[in-house]
């Protein structure tokens, strides 16, 4: 796994594994628009052909037309030679290598009948290139629609997979990788769908076309016309290759960039503290300094390819334009056949028609491969298995009681290291559980088998005499309530965060919850009440209070079981005393797990466990736990004690105010 901004575009740089196997997976997307595909096809041949037909109108317009009219002109002349008299006599379509789509005209006809047809022929050419922009324009269009509503499907697809995935995914996954994966990687792919692929496909077929039409009207002509041909290949993969080597280390240079932004940007609360302001600028001014040189190193291949190409190009033109002019003038026929005029100049337009799709495919083919290498990456997202699944016979869960037993779990987030070791817990319906013990004890894991957020490696856990691992997950998850320590809000109204777990519900009963949770005063004086909006994640409210929505949301999903990971570790102890009385009346008639880091719940805990190392060593009320003088004692003397002499101080003082030992973490 390649973690951070810097990993995430070092893998969007990378070749592709299998390109036809990901574009054929790719194409099963489009099965649904088949249709515009189709269209796609023929409108990209119709614009091939335009672009193959215009050079030979050209020839056509000076061996049909302009030549014949010029050779009769000079043929009624009293200095007009042997040759001159004979081709006056011979039709245009006798001495040109084209037929005369536009009607031949007889070489002794008058000049009006030579510029007629010329002028039919212009209307032609004017048609061909008002065809050839209607054509490409629709080709993109039905490519773009296409290719929007397959990336559509796509995102949704990711999404809806992501929101599937266990959590045991999101723990070994940076969420910086896997949004590239739905937003860079497919804006990737959208951009080769919608302009390179058509591009290449249609160069390729342009390439394909004209080299075809040169060598059916003189095959020796078109051998010399395309001998420079192997030199601009190589050239171009050769420029290619460097500039793709380039890019690459722009991309990891603008990683750096990213890095250093995103660090600093989430850290600004703690640069500022350290005045570090200058120093992190100083760090950011030489990473660009660093994109700058390496997107100049780039640019500079890229700028050379053009050019290099022309050059070739002038070349191919000079070999055309002199070769079939010392044959023409010398009467010299080319390949068994004669060279004219008209010729010579369709030969030139097809060599600079020629030169176009090579600089393009070159480019463009580059971006064909990080796309691809782009859906391998949405590919892999989408092969990925959650780790918690559904049996194919799972049931509902019915109604929960709240009787809840741990029978010889195990648990283990890497195979062979086990969290927890045969844990063995019966909880009754209605009793509190309050779990302490030291940091990677294996609390929370206890906890989170309970929505099943992760599975047991071994033993079962019951709820109602019911394995979690037989019921359908969102009939489990409706029933438990979690409020945790580290609360998320989303950017939303207050009303529609306390709302988010139940979507029915009405105002009233959201105020109520509010009322409860004693989050109701602090909403009101906020600037728009319930319908002020939040802040990522909750900003502009202290922790404490986003704490108090968060027990409000699950005070108003009334859940049969609840998950407290120390609802009240962030607040005041005037805030704690009030929310104490809040969730005595939450935790009424529920049976509920509490994480606890305040002697205030271990005191009201029904039963408290002590876990050390994955296992719970001690048991029993806090008073039976005390008395035993072991390990829970150690533990409140060390810490809870003080805890409670600071919460008897600030209770005699009446200001609430807690000291910087009040709230030590004893989880």
């Amino acid at each position: 796994m390649i973690g951070g901004p810097r990993g995430m575009l070092e893998q969007e740089v990378s070749k592709p594994r299998s390109v036809g196997r990901t574009l054929g997976r790719l194409a099963g997307y489009f099965k649904p628009y088949w249709l515009a595909l189709v269209g796609v096809a023929a409108l990209m041949i119709v614009n091939a052909w335009v672009q193959v037909v215009t050079p030979e109108l050209l020839g056509q317009a000076v061996d049909c037309y302009l030549t014949p009219a010029v050779s009769a002109t000079l043929s009624v002349g009293e200095g007009a030679s042997a040759a001159q008299q004979q081709r006056s006599t011979t039709t245009p379509e006798e001495s040109s290598s084209f037929a005369c789509w536009f009607g031949a005209v007889p070489a002794d006809a008058p000049a009006a009948e030579f510029m007629a047809g010329l002028g039919r022929l212009v209307v032609g050419l004017i048609a061909f290139f008002v065809i050839g922009a209607l054509t490409g324009g629709a080709m993109f269009f039905l490519m773009a629609w296409a290719g929007n509503h397959v990336l559509r499907t796509l995102q949704v697809e990711v999404f809806a997979h992501l929101q599937r995935l266990s959590l045991g995914f999101y723990s070994r996954n940076e969420s910086g990788d896997l949004m590239s994966r739905i937003t860079n990687d497919v804006s990737t792919i959208q951009q080769a769908i919608s302009f390179a692929l058509i591009q290449v496909l249609g160069g390729a077929l342009l390439l394909v076309w004209i080299a075809w039409n040169m060598l059916a009207l003189n095959w020796a002509y078109a051998l010399l016309s395309l001998a420079v041909m192997p030199l601009m290949a190589a050239a171009t993969i050769w420029f290619s290759a460097q500039a793709r080597k380039a890019f690459r280390v722009t991309r990891k240079e603008i990683g750096n960039v990213n890095a250093e932004l995103e660090e600093s940007i989430s850290g600004v609360r703690e640069v500022q503290a350290f005045s570090r302001e200058e120093a992190n600028i100083e760090a950011f001014r030489a990473s660009n300094a660093a994109n700058r040189d390496a997107n100049l190193r780039a640019v500079a291949y890229t700028s050379a390819l053009a050019p290099t190409l022309e050059a070739f190009g002038y070349v191919a033109i000079a070999i055309v334009a002199g070769v079939g002019g010392v044959f023409l003038l010398q009467g010299q026929t080319l390949g068994g056949a004669a060279v004219t005029l008209g010729l010579i100049v369709a030969f030139i337009s097809y060599v600079q028609r020629f030169n176009q799709p090579i600089a393009q495919i070159a480019v463009l083919w580059t971006n064909i491969q990080s796309a691809v290498a782009g859906a391998e990456r949405i590919f892999d997202l989408l092969d990925e298995l959650p780790e918690i699944v559904e049996k194919p016979d799972a049931i509902p869960m019915p109604p929960i009681q709240g009787r809840v037993e741990y029978c010889d779990v195990w648990a283990e987030y890497k195979p062979g290291e086990p969290v927890l070791r045969g844990v063995n817990l019966v909880a009754e319906p209605g009793q509190t559980i309050a779990i302490v013990g030291p940091t990677g004890a294996g609390k929370t894991t206890l906890v989170n088998l309970l929505p099943r957020f992760y599975d047991v490696t071994r033993g079962a856990v019951l709820i109602d005499g019911v394995d979690v691992r037989d019921v359908k997950l969102d009939t489990l998850r409706k029933q438990i309530g979690v409020v945790l320590q580290d609360t998320f809000l989303f950017s939303d109204t207050v009303m529609n965060n306390i709302r988010y777990g139940r979507p029915e519900a009405t105002d009233e009963e959201v105020i109520a919850a509010a009322k409860l949770a004693r989050a109701h005063e602090f909403i009101e004086r906020l600037p728009e009440g319930y319908n002020t909006v939040l802040g990522e994640r909750g900003a502009g409210l202290s922790q404490g209070q986003r704490q108090l929505l968060s027990i409000a949301r699950a005070a108003l999903v009334n859940p049969r079981l609840l998950i407290l990971d120390e609802a009240t570790s962030s607040v005041d102890t005037r805030t704690e005393r009030q929310i104490q009385a809040a969730l005595e009346q939450l935790l009424a008639g529920r049976t509920s797990f509490v994480i606890a880091h305040r002697l205030s719940t271990i005191r009201n805990a029904d039963l408290v466990l002590v876990m050390v190392n994955g296992e719970i060593i001690e048991r029993g009320t806090h008073e039976e736990l005390l008395a035993q003088q072991g390990f829970y004692y150690n533990l409140y003397m060390s810490q809870f004690r003080r805890q409670e002499q600071v919460a008897r101080a600030a209770q005699r003082s009446g200001d609430g105010r807690p000291a910087l030992s009040q709230v030590p973490d004893a989880a």
